[in-house]
């Protein structure tokens, strides 16, 4: 049976093939940059007739690549730890207060704040799984969505103090 471009283009499973620019808009980059990814042989592509595709899946590895955490991300991560403990604890008082923060947050925030706000917004009304994945994951879209945590307050001062020095102590037995 033979493909048609169609059937390449509208494909499921992360084998979608999309333009640059559409990939750009995924990767939060320029177009040229993608089509600089693919001239190196960074970025696998196809193409038809005579533009490039690149497939989903491609562009969904690359944007969840795993680099070394900083130092101020890996205490993000910790904290994040925590909160998604508490949010297990008991979901509707942390929900709560997230939809409480993200109204607060939207009133002083604009540009790229108020996307991930929407983010955030997107992730807290949906399923609890998700959420959870989101606060505890090392990828570069998730430790951006924690840079703007609606969840501020969920954790007393003798949490975040405790969780800290834990933190501490891991980073200087680690370092052993």
């Amino acid at each position: 049976m033979r493909t048609s471009t169609y059937d390449l283009i509208t494909a499921g499973d992360g084998n979608r093939l999309l333009t640059t620019g559409e990939a750009a808009k995924l990767l939060n980059s320029s177009r040229q940059h993608v089509v600089d990814l693919c001239d190196r042989g960074e970025l696998p592509f196809v193409t038809l007739g005579t533009h490039r595709r690149v497939r989903q899946s491609d562009i969904d590895a690359i944007r969840t690549r795993s680099v070394r955490l900083t130092r101020d991300q890996e205490r993000s991560l910790w904290i994040s730890y925590a909160v998604a403990g508490q949010i297990v604890s008991n979901p509707p008082i942390a929900l709560q207060l997230a939809s409480k923060n993200l109204t607060l947050m939207r009133q002083s925030s604009r540009g790229q704040t108020q996307i991930w706000l929407d983010e955030w917004e997107k992730i807290v009304g949906g399923r609890i799984e998700d959420l959870l994945a989101t606060l505890t994951s090392s990828s570069p879209k998730a430790r951006e969505l924690r840079q703007n945590s609606p969840f501020s307050g969920l954790l007393s001062e003798d949490q975040r103090h405790q969780i800290l020095d834990a933190w501490k102590f891991s980073r200087a037995t680690s370092a052993e």
